[in-house]
């Protein structure tokens, strides 16, 4: 079957209790002096990241934006426990990383479903092999079929889905884990503009739902001020944080956004940073 494009999203449902995590003041994630090198082949080393701090509170859309080849999408990797830093430290949720886990949910720009298992299934993989009762598998994977608007395409393969819809269901899946923290590392970087238009859009709304703690990645200044509350500029060679930015722009937001006053300061500033700013400190 070819491609095909869903409708919009049915009316909400309420949402699925998932787990609690306690109220703490630790940050939900907080990278330390984080550094990673790699051997060349004439026997040098390289450097991708070069002592990167930061950290990121609970219920915040942090974005990592820079140009490629700055270390960005290692980071990430970083973070999700598929790599080990040269020196530094990872924490989430205050626990040291040093694999992965199902604290994080990771979703990647390529397509990353199970062919052979179909939409419903993709998104209820992970809380099969937790050994989650049927009856609370089906309740969590409902709400996030409807919230990514897919319930009418839930017993789809694949195969048969668009690229947008694709991501739909990845987005869906890492969510019905219950992460305590998002990973997304330019998870619309593949899609055609219009269709990285909707997800942008889609995204927004899912987050204002459930306010996931959000560690977002991407070189695309307006979706990096379009999605995030905190933006890490990052400079490359070796990749260093040169600034960050709070986005000054209330939520709920949408795509007009991108028109204001402010949005186009905030771009403007980015850019500079980016292109001609002052040197990684």
């Amino acid at each position: 079957m070819g491609s095909v494009n869903a409708s919009s999203p049915l009316p909400l449902r309420t949402a699925p209790v998932m787990s609690a995590v306690p109220a703490t003041a630790t940050p939900r994630l907080r990278v330390d002096n984080v550094t990673l090198q790699y051997k060349t082949p004439s026997g040098g080393t390289f450097t991708a990241l070069d002592k990167v701090s930061f950290e990121v509170p609970d219920q915040q859309f942090a974005v990592l934006v820079g140009p490629s080849g700055c270390g960005k999408s290692s980071l990430l990797y970083l973070t999700a426990g598929l790599a080990e830093p040269t020196s530094g430290d990872i924490y989430v949720g205050g626990q040291q990383v040093d694999g992965p886990g199902a604290d994080r949910g990771m979703v990647f720009q390529g397509y990353t479903l199970f062919p052979w298992l179909t939409v419903r299934k993709n998104i209820e993989f992970g809380l099969k092999r937790r050994g989650m009762p049927a009856a609370e598998r089906k309740e969590i994977v409902e709400f996030y079929l409807n919230e990514v608007g897919l319930l009418r395409f839930a017993d789809n393969y694949a195969k048969q889905l668009s690229g947008g819809m694709m991501q739909r269901v990845a987005i869906a899946r890492a969510l019905a884990n219950d992460p305590q923290i998002l990973l997304m590392d330019e998870p619309f970087g593949a899609l055609d503009s219009q269709t990285r238009l909707q997800m942008q859009q889609l995204l927004l709304k899912v987050w204002e739902h459930r306010k996931k703690t959000v560690l977002f990645v991407t070189h695309d200044i307006d979706e990096a001020i379009l999605l995030g509350d905190r933006i890490f500029v990052m400079g490359a060679r070796p990749g260093r944080i040169k600034e960050v930015l709070d986005v000054p722009i209330g939520r709920p937001r949408n795509l007009h956004m991108v028109m204001d006053p402010e949005f186009i300061r905030m771009k403007r500033n980015i850019f500079h940073q980016l292109h001609d700013g002052p040197q990684e400190h």
